[in-house]
């Protein structure tokens, strides 16, 4: 009997995927449990398995078109079976992967006459480039990079994940003098604009923000906290890790104070459930992290009873796979709190927005040298602004404002939350 092979909700918010790459081609042998191709849906690339045993007599739909959770993309047969009443998927953007047989590298096309460029050159998938010697898999950044800098992607050595050419890699070729010669071709950068295709995540972060913004009655609260016993802290700390090879950041301390305040004020630590608030004792602190695409937030699991140490640990771990997009799905879901950190790129003061049902958002802006009075003289401190975005629903004015006076004083006095 055929199987059909469907798109799968591979992420609990998954309305539909694009299939980045086939793994197995048309005439293949098949046995139930075997990857057949990679799926990006709206927060990571995921693997399809099979679900029974055969031959892929059918392929519906190419490497870059989307579909439906549900749709069939393929059909999984016996040599002679009848699939001539298996439906495929119709109606999906399809972005042909064969270059002309006469050319070794695709290069992006002439535009049309009104100059805009074509979807060809746009795919937000991970692209591969045909080449004489097989296939170069290459991000879509690194593509636009090496358009831009004039960089042969087939002389590129890829660090990324299975060989996959990532950004630093084409930095680090442009930089070696390893690039192709200059080119005629016509390239984005002369066009007015480019349309760039929504890649999953962007389309599901776009439908999430709709739902928070505007339904969700949102507040906030900033608070300004003296960071000088922190940075003392944190040096404290990593002249005893740093012999066994670990380090924290300013932002690790702040993830175990929050963790820690939370579990002091559980009604911050809580969830909007129409019918019902739910509070939480566990703490699952949602780390925000930017990567090519859009934005996606991580979760240390129990945060409340880990060190500061193994906060920054996981962090990095998960925020590194983040940017692969390989975090499996209980990585990314759960948090009961967020926290959102731009200080790394100067911003003084920002506000987050809510991610439902989580109740409250945490916004960490830059350290600063900032004079204070103290004593009735001016002085120079080291100053930090956090603001709480707070679901009014979930969180009263009183209760966000006791959370965060909580959280000053920790991290005024991190010997709190140290011992």
């Amino acid at each position: 009997m055929a199987t059909k092979v469907h798109m799968e909700a591979l992420s609990p918010t998954m309305e539909e995927g694009q299939l980045v790459q086939w793994l197995k081609s048309e005439g293949d042998e098949i046995s139930s449990g075997d990857i057949l191709a990679e799926i990006e849906t709206d927060k990571a690339t995921m693997e399809l398995v099979a679900r029974g045993d055969g031959i892929l007599r059918k392929i519906f739909l190419n490497a870059g078109g989307t579909a439906d959770v549900g749709a069939v993309i393929a059909v999984i047969a016996q040599e002679h079976e009848d699939i001539s009443g298996v439906e495929g998927v119709t109606g999906v953007t399809v972005i042909p992967t064969t270059p002309p047989p006469d050319t070794q590298v695709q290069t992006p096309p002439l535009p049309p006459a009104e100059g805009a460029p074509t979807v060809e050159t746009l795919v937000a998938a991970d692209a591969e480039v045909p080449s004489m010697s097989g296939r170069v898999k290459a991000s879509p950044l690194a593509r636009r990079l090496a358009d831009e800098m004039g960089v042969d992607l087939t002389s590129v050595q890829g660090s990324g994940p299975g060989g996959r050419v990532v950004k630093r890699d084409i930095e680090a070729a442009k930089a070696s003098g390893d690039s192709a010669e200059e080119s005629d071709t016509w390239t984005l950068e002369e066009s007015e604009y480019e349309d760039v295709p929504t890649s999953q995540m962007r389309k599901t972060i776009a439908k999430r923000l709709v739902t928070s913004i505007g339904p969700v009655p949102t507040f906030y609260l900033t608070v300004d906290v003296d960071m000088e016993r922190v940075i003392q802290a944190k040096s404290s700390i990593n002249a005893m890790l740093e012999p066994k090879g670990m380090r924290i950041s300013i932002n690790d301390v702040v993830l175990k104070a929050v963790a820690a305040a939370l579990r002091r004020h559980p009604n911050c630590n809580a969830q909007w459930h129409e019918e019902f608030v739910r509070r939480f004792n566990a703490v699952h602190l949602g780390v925000a992290v930017a990567i090519d695409d859009g934005l996606i937030t991580p979760v240390i699991k129990n945060a409340h009873s880990k060190g500061i140490a193994r906060i920054g640990s996981e962090v990095r771990e998960l925020a590194g796979r983040a940017r692969e997009k390989r975090l499996q799905p209980d990585e990314y879901t759960g948090a009961t709190f967020s926290v959102s950190n731009l200080g790394m790129f100067g911003i003084q003061e920002f506000t987050a927005i809510i991610n439902p049902p989580e109740a409250a958002i945490l916004a960490v802006g830059g350290i600063e040298d900032t004079p204070v009075v103290e004593n009735g003289e001016i002085v120079i401190r080291q100053r930090m602004r956090i603001t709480m975005s707070c679901d009014h629903r979930v969180i009263d004015g009183a209760q966000g404002a006791r959370f965060l006076q909580t959280l000053k004083s920790m991290l005024e006095e991190p010997t709190t939350i140290l011992v």
